[in-house]
């Protein structure tokens, strides 16, 4: 059967530590020895179960799992839920917008970035029979998430092949991150990215928010990533939405473990 595991970790230097780390074994882990391809992702308590989802609706992500019966393991960080920190923690380069909710953003994104990168991710594959080599390893976010799998599957492309942007914030760093993408000599990736059609009630925000992500994924894809840019219908900005583009995302991400999926 499968199961979640939770563990914590130290994230200093920020705040909130050490950090619980959520972790969906699927269910044919304890029956066998083979290692398995990894999902990491941002706000870990959202992921797997209603009742600690902090809007009290997950992702549905076990659930869906378990009914395909897919050998991934997802690993979710828990975010830093003390006042505006989660803005600081998942934003990962200079803001274009600086405000949120009343308060000065303070970018700290790359120390996330680097954490997840020095720390989970060599925790995780001391703990878990996990792979190491990138090939079978991703990234994937919502929101402030999202964003953030944008930053990692560029700044840290030798790590992640993978990466689901799912409603990225992408407004917050558009032109930095850009340009890092520019940069970047990206090996073999892939790269969902998505936006819902009700996330915003105005007409000209959705649209610049739809040309963000379009320009991105031209730029990726002239980068040599595969790319997947998806407008949902009827989308909105919550984990209830979120939950319904799982069965797309990870199928994308990780084709030859969802071969029988129907979407």
């Amino acid at each position: 059967m499968s199961r979640v595991e939770e563990f914590t970790l130290d994230i200093s230097p920020l705040t909130q530590s050490p950090r619980k780390i959520w972790v969906y074994l699927p269910n044919s882990y304890d029956s066998t020895k083979k290692k398995y391809d990894v999902l990491y992702m941002f706000d870990g308590h959202n992921l797997f179960y209603d009742e600690y989802a902090t809007y009290g609706k997950s992702w549905g992500i076990k659930a869906f799992l378990d009914k395909n019966n897919i050998d991934l393991v997802v690993i979710g960080q828990d975010c830093n839920h003390i006042g505006n920190a989660r803005m600081d923690e998942y934003c990962p380069m200079v803001s274009q917008k600086t405000i949120w909710g009343g308060e000065e953003i303070v970018p700290t994104g790359d120390i996330t970035a680097k954490w997840f990168a020095e720390v989970l991710k060599p925790e995780c594959e001391k703990r878990y029979r996990i792979y190491k080599n990138r090939k079978h390893v991703g990234i994937a976010g919502s929101s402030m998430g999202g964003l953030m799998s944008q930053y990692f599957i560029t700044k840290y492309n030798h790590l992640y092949s993978k990466a689901g942007c799912v409603s990225p914030a992408t407004y917050f760093c558009f032109k930095p991150l850009m340009e890092l993408i520019q940069k970047t000599d990206f090996e073999e990736s892939r790269i969902y990215m998505d936006l819902g059609s009700e996330e915003s009630e105005a007409k000209r925000d959705l649209v610049m928010r739809m040309d963000m992500l379009l320009q991105m994924n031209h730029l990726f894809t002239e980068k040599g990533c595969m790319t997947y840019p998806h407008l949902v219908v009827n989308g909105r900005h919550c984990e209830a939405s979120w939950e319904t583009i799982v069965p797309l995302f990870i199928s994308f991400l990780y084709p030859e473990l969802c071969k029988k999926v129907s979407l």
